[in-house]
């Protein structure tokens, strides 16, 4: 699974003749930073990579703000049809997004959200919803349900229930559907090339720009994508221990 990656980072280190070479080169060849110089100097790194930064803790905060209360209705005040609004959420995940390209495209123009940070924002949080709502859900489920009556009993109202019970107590779970949320929005290719040019372009476009109809430029595509990953790789590195520990909240009673 780390080859590709590995792969990437020896070539951002290679001339683009070395680049194409056949057969390939791994380890010998003359290593050059000259790559990572060219796409600096070309690109305005810092904007793209603070876009991304915006774009994907703003959408993971908006659609926390929605799925926190919607996964708490869900796991406690559970419906009639419940479960059928679930899978209704789940199964929207299954559309290709290019099938709803052009009439968000056509709002995004009239709302004059197009190449915006709140436009990303918003599609990408709206994107993840359904991803966030399941795995809230499935840690609310772990949560017995008389902590909150025996909270509702001493005169805790909604906003207190949720605030200072239900998120303490799921907290790991919270915290791996953040990270997680944060990761997919940071990787998401598809709307942010679509609905962006320059001023609001993340990482993703910054990637992007290396392929040219006059050809790809290997050894700046592979320089341009290790700069673009290298921070949520990072941050995936340093958080893996909170991240696995939310994923298998509740697995073991």
């Amino acid at each position: 699974m780390a080859f590709p990656v590995l792969w990437t980072l020896v070539t951002s280190f290679k001339t683009e003749a070395v680049a194409v070479a056949i057969p390939p080169r791994f380890l010998d060849f003359d290593w050059t930073l000259e790559n990572y110089r060219t796409v600096l100097r070309r690109s305005d790194y810092a904007l793209h990579f603070w876009n991304s930064v915006i774009i994907s803790v703003g959408s993971t905060l908006l659609a926390m703000l929605f799925c926190i209360p919607a996964a708490w209705s869900m796991a406690f005040v559970p419906g009639r049809h419940t479960k059928n609004i679930l899978m209704w959420m789940l199964s929207t995940k299954m559309l290709p997004p290019v099938g709803v390209l052009v009439p968000i495209y056509l709002l995004f123009r009239e709302w004059g959200l197009l190449d915006t940070r709140i436009g990303l924002i918003i599609v990408l949080g709206l994107m993840n919803l359904p991803i966030i709502v399941w795995m809230l859900y499935t840690y609310f489920k772990e949560i017995p349900g008389e902590i909150l009556e025996a909270a509702r009993t001493d005169g805790a109202g909604l906003t207190s229930e949720i605030l200072f019970i239900l998120a303490p107590l799921a907290l790991p779970g919270i915290a791996s559907t953040v990270l997680l949320n944060i990761i997919l929005a940071w990787n998401e290719a598809f709307w942010t090339i679509n609905l962006t040019a320059s001023s609001a372009a993340p990482l993703t476009a910054f990637i992007a720009s290396y392929s040219s109809p006059q050809g790809l430029f290997y050894a700046k595509l592979s320089a341009a994508s290790i700069m673009a990953i290298a921070p949520i790789m990072i941050l995936g590195w340093f958080c893996q221990k909170q991240l696995v520990r939310g994923l298998t909240f509740g697995a073991v009673k």
